[in-house]
């Protein structure tokens, strides 16, 4: 039996999102974090390390973008042309 898979993220610097660098296998998360460190900040990358069971990961399909983002393209709220702006406010 093969060893789970672990998806790797690192942060950079302080005040950073943490970004998905690649994947990993792993008996254990203790181990995954461990080889993450070795592998992906070799170089003194990050400041902090996430290890994610990929098994544990849930994704939209890119086969079905269509379907699950349609809805939202039909609540004219959402969209910035449907507000009108005064013409005082000068930031927005």
């Amino acid at each position: 039996m093969s060893e789970p898979l672990w998806e790797v993220f690192v942060r950079a610097s302080r005040g950073l999102s943490h970004q998905h660098v690649g994947s990993l296998h792993a008996p254990d998360a203790a181990m995954a974090l461990r080889n993450a460190r070795d592998v992906f900040t070799r170089r003194q990358e990050g400041v902090s390390l996430w290890v994610v069971p990929a098994a544990a990961i849930t994704a939209s399909s890119p086969d079905e973008r269509e379907a699950f983002f349609d809805p939202a393209g039909d609540k004219v709220y959402r969209h910035p042309t449907f507000y009108e702006v005064p013409e005082d406010v000068q930031y927005l």
